[in-house]
Parts: C-alpha cells; structure tokens; sequence
C-alpha cells in the first residue's frame, strides 16, 4: 500500500503562533528553508520525514496530532450539508473541500454555521402558526447542538478538566473520596427513593441520591456534585473559553463538563489507559475494574486522546430505537451523521434484537478504510413496575490496523474482503451504487430510470 503524504499546513501554523514564533524562527527550529515551511503551511508540500521528527525532537509534539483533529470530521459535515436539496447545482468535488478544510478551516465551519442556522430556520417556518406566537421566536443556534459540537471539534478530550479528575481520584477508592469531599464541605448525602438520579437542596446542603439506580450511576452522580461544587473555577474558565452563543448553550456544556469530570475521575486516565491495554480493552472487565457501567467505559475509551499519551482512536455512539443518534463521537476517520440516524447496516441496530449481548462486525466504508465494531444494547430500566424503560445501544469500534490489541478481535477471519459488510455514513453522501437499504439517491451521482424494468430500487445509479 502507498505511503499517504502528510499536509498538515493549518496545524504547522497553529503551531507556530501559539509557540510565538515568525516563520524564519520555525523555520530555523526544524532545519527547513524559508520557502519550504512556507509551501508547507499552505500545504503546497506534504510534511516531510525530517520536519516531523524536528517537531517532536525540538518542541515534544506527539506527531499524530499532525494526522488527526478537525479536517476529516469537516470534510465529512460539510459532504453533508451540502448533500442537503438547497444545494441544486452540481456539488464541489471531494479534493475542493478536502483543500478547504486542510487550507481554510474557520471558513469551513463558518459554512457549517449558516448551513445549521438555515436549517433551523427552515424548521421554524414549517411550524410558523406556533412561532408567530411566541415571544422567543428569535433565530440563533441550538444550545443542545453547539454543546454537541463544542465537545466533537475538542475531539472529545478536555485536558485541563481530565488532569483536575485524575488528581482528585488518585489511588484512593473513588467513590470514598466523594464522600468525604462532600461531607467535608457540610453536605448531607441521603440515598432514598425517588424519580430522578440525582438531586441537590443548596439551602440545606442536601444531596440525594436515588436507590434505584445501580452503584456505577450513584458513584457517577456522587462524582458530578463533586465537579459542580469543587471545580467552579475551571469550569466557568473552560466555558468563558468555548464562547456559546446564549446562556442556555453555556448551562448544557456546564453539565457536559461535570459529567467528563466524573467519567475521568471515576476512569482515570493513566490507571484506565494502562488497564485497557493490559485487559485488551475487555468492556465487561474494564466496568468490574473500575466499578463503571458498560456505556460509561466505552465512552471514556473514545476520550483517550492525551497528547504524548493517547489509547486506541476508537469511535463511539449511541442510538435510540429509532435509529436517531444521541451521543457520538470519532477520534478515527469514520465521522457520523449530523442529521438523522445512522446507516442501517451498521450492526448499533441490530443489538436491539439480542439484549445482554455483544454483537461484532467487520465494516468497510465507502473510502475503502476498514473497521472492527462492537455492539451492544443498553436499555435502562426505571427501577420500578411501570416505570418507563429507556432502550438504547451503543457502537465502540476502530480501523482494523488496532484489531490485535482488541480481544473482540479474536477468531475473526479480517484477511478476506469478504468478510466485511459495506457500510456508508448517510444516503446522500454514500457513493455506493447497489446497497439494498438505500433511503434517498446519493447526491454526487446520476440516475437513470427504465420504465420496462423494475430492482430492488425504482432508479439505478451511474
């Protein structure tokens, strides 16, 4: 297989204003001419061997931050919005928004941006007889997907807040720490029945906790007014950083971050990494190691992205029975859907029907990468008769080049192609001509419609 070249020009610049330097100063630093670091930084060249390890010989960076972060998940959100019918006319090629997002990365989300509000302003007017009623009828971002995006373009790791949850764990029984960090600070813990998980009287300095829900959801909870009440500063620094557009983005992400809090101190970090490798990421043995619940380890697995320390780049998500995707997010090069749910032939859909189980696939996308995902179900019961029950799955997986250190991987046959389903991202985008679940036509390819002849589909693709 071809050696792929590296252009990772928006990084070397990002890199190189943050450590305060003028382009001959880097320059002088990696050993380059002028000229060269120039092409370089508007990726006219690829990244050279010898540039590559100056950079981690000079300035300590973890080289694979050049090949990872924001261009892949840009490439892929923007394939999708414009793959939305607005866009009538013949769509830009792969190689243009690949370039935009490699040479031009606040434009690209600055697309996005106007692409999310047009389509919230689209949905408004579909219910325009409600909106004209109501006095908060302004247009502006949604707060729960700002929050979303915030977390996916971090690449689902906020170093400041995980170092902060691994110093307060320690060595120490974590959910003996929250304890007694709590009851140090004048609160009340009582664990009774109630509806809810978690719920906090400030006038009283009361916590209570629900006796329904299971050890890991209690220690979780435990450790998510911990965060609220002893990391207000942090918090509120992260959240001045990430600049949301209203105060109920600020609210949601404030939550967002408590609950990181809680998974990396509950996981932490250095503990947790060198305890999956040595469990060969064993989902069941992880969760009875750190007293977590299976969705809680796979979700942390998907935040190992430390500089100079990082796990496995798995992806991670989880879908409601409708298929909606409710939680997601990809260190790898598998991005998901913006919109919608997700690919059909994707086994998260099929873990519905096999509750208690893992389910394994080999998967291939469209762009030929290969994958190994695990799926599993993980419905939530209310704690009581005729309580509602909260039925969910949820996919871990990566690129195959990792299998070996998974022990889901074993006794797969990965060496033939035909042991790898074809799986896509979102109809619109999926260049494949011939899959059987295909909802809507691709965007990127004609069609041609024989009225004497009928497939599985009313239309062929060319």
């Amino acid at each position: 297989m071809a050696t792929q070249k590296l252009y990772a020009g928006a990084k070397l610049r990002e890199m190189r204003t943050r450590l305060e330097l003028t382009q001959k100063g880097f320059a002088a630093k990696l050993g380059v001419s002028l000229p060269y670091l120039n092409q370089m930084e508007n990726n006219n060249r690829p990244v050279s061997t010898t540039v590559v390890l100056a950079l981690a010989q000079e300035f300590g960076l973890d080289v694979t931050e050049l090949s990872t972060g924001d261009s892949e998940r840009l490439v892929s959100d923007m394939r999708e919005a414009i793959a939305d019918p607005v866009f009538a006319d013949e769509p830009p090629p792969l190689a243009d928004l690949r370039l935009t997002a490699s040479n031009a990365p606040a434009l690209a989300r600055a697309f996005l941006s106007l692409h999310r509000a047009y389509r919230q302003t689209h949905e408004r007017l579909a219910s325009l007889d409600e909106a004209l009623g109501r006095e908060d009828s302004r247009i502006q971002a949604s707060p729960w997907e700002e929050v979303r995006d915030f977390f996916h373009y971090c690449d689902n790791y906020i170093d400041a807040m995980d170092r902060a949850a691994e110093r307060f764990a320690g060595s120490a029984d974590v959910r003996l720490a929250a304890t007694t960090a709590l009851e140090n600070a004048g609160i009340t813990i009582s664990i009774t029945d109630m509806d809810g998980l978690r719920g906090y009287d400030p006038s009283t300095r009361t916590l209570r906790l629900s006796n329904r829900s299971s050890p890991p959801t209690q220690v979780f909870q435990l450790l998510l007014q911990v965060a609220l009440l002893s990391q207000e500063s942090l918090l509120e620094a992260t959240l001045d950083f990430a600049r949301f557009q209203s105060d109920e983005a600020r609210a949601i992400a404030k939550i967002g971050l408590a609950n990181y809090f809680a998974g990396a101190a509950l996981m932490p970090y250095g503990r947790f990494l060198a305890a999956a490798q040595e469990d060969r990421h064993d989902l069941e043995r992880l969760a009875t190691r750190f007293g977590a619940s299976i969705e809680q380890v796979a979700h942390r697995l998907s935040t190992l992205q430390r500089p100079g320390a990082k796990g496995i780049p798995f992806f991670f998500v989880r879908v409601d029975q409708a298929g909606t995707i409710t939680k997601r997010h990809s260190a790898t090069r598998l991005q998901f859907a913006r919109f919608g749910g997700a690919c059909p032939l994707w086994n998260v859909h099929r873990a519905f029907e096999t509750p208690g189980r893992f389910l394994r696939q080999l998967a291939e996308t469209p762009d030929g990468v290969r994958y190994i995902s695990l799926a599993r179900d993980v419905s939530k019961s209310g704690g009581s008769f005729g309580s509602p029950v909260r039925r969910y799955a949820i996919s871990l997986g990566c690129e195959v080049r990792h299998a070996q250190a998974l022990v889901y991987a074993d006794n797969l046959e990965m060496s033939h192609a035909s042991a790898y389903e074809p799986i896509g991202i979102s109809c619109r985008i999926c260049e494949r001509k011939t899959c059987h679940q295909r909802s809507v036509p691709p965007l990127e390819r004609r069609l041609s419609i024989n009225n004497d002849e009928r497939g599985i589909l009313p239309y062929e693709v060319s």
